[in-house]
């Protein structure tokens, strides 16, 4: 695993070209329960063995052994739901994003989902140090008729040893197309400037934002009430579409309010109640 120290020093010495990753998933439904049919990674990502909790949904913790990323590592995850196939994929821990010497790191994730499947991306929130420069790159290709539900949370700097985001800069990008169309799309670029500013993140430490559909009326005004007048959360629809955002000083708060969204959510979009998964408990 890499250290801060360990991450800074590849990262300045301008050693190496950092690791390449790539994971590719494939979920069916065999037998009344979702089997993970395919499984392909190459370099340090991989994932355990499927868990099943709450019976035919299939549980996959997606596992990057370096423990963290540095500058020009390359990581690739790609995931398919065959039609009625229902998986949820999370990680172990919080991913991280070291400080650089000037090179980027990327990371891309595409999901794919089929008419009657369902697909749950929900990671631990992904911490980004000061100084890290990163590209990350989501892209859901959603047939008519399939249920998912995303969400992306992540932690600047390290407020409890007095760090902020100071240098650096984050580029996220979501594209989201819905039977062959594209729904939505949308680029946001952290650095210094937007972390302080009143009109970015006003030094808030942590944001977010949670995707899911289909849903409806009644789950926008819920979501609405969970929200009552807190100033840093918000929640639109577009269309049956839930986009839902929060800043807030700590990540723990903000995912511990997705997770509330999601139990809201998830049994008129999984057809099951919330089962949230082992890992999130240790």
């Amino acid at each position: 695993m890499f250290t801060d120290m360990d991450a800074s020093n590849l990262n300045s010495s301008g050693c190496g070209s950092g690791w390449e990753a790539r994971l590719k998933l494939g979920f069916v439904a065999k037998n009344g329960k979702t089997v993970l049919a395919q499984r392909d990674h190459y370099g340090p990502l991989t994932v355990q063995r499927p868990f099943y909790p709450e019976g035919g949904v299939c549980h996959v913790y997606v596992l990057h052994p370096p423990g963290g990323i540095v500058a020009g590592d390359r990581l690739s995850i790609s995931a398919s739901a065959a039609a009625e196939s229902q998986a949820l994929i999370t990680t172990p821990a919080a991913g991280k994003f070291y400080r650089s010497g000037g090179a980027q790191a990327s990371q891309s994730v595409s999901l794919n989902v089929a008419s009657h499947a369902t697909l749950e991306w929900l990671p631990q929130e992904t911490i980004i140090y000061e100084g890290a420069r990163l590209v990350s790159t989501m892209n859901i290709e959603l047939e008519a008729e399939a249920g998912f539900i995303g969400w992306e949370v992540l932690a600047l700097g390290r407020p409890a040893s007095g760090e902020g985001f100071d240098s650096g800069e984050a580029t996220l990008n979501w594209r989201i197309s819905r039977a062959g169309q594209l729904f939505y799309q949308e680029r946001l670029c952290i650095d210094a400037n937007a972390f302080a500013a009143r009109w970015g993140l006003n030094g808030a430490s942590a944001c977010g934002t949670l995707f899911a559909c289909p849903i409806s009326l009644a789950h926008l005004e819920a979501v609405q009430q969970l929200i009552g007048e807190h100033p840093n959360r918000g929640v639109t629809r577009i269309d049956d579409m839930l986009i839902c955002r929060a800043i807030d000083a700590r990540a723990d708060r903000l995912r511990d309010f997705f997770q509330q969204v999601w139990q809201l959510i998830r049994n008129d979009i999984v057809h099951r109640p919330a089962c949230a998964p082992r890992i999130w408990a240790t």
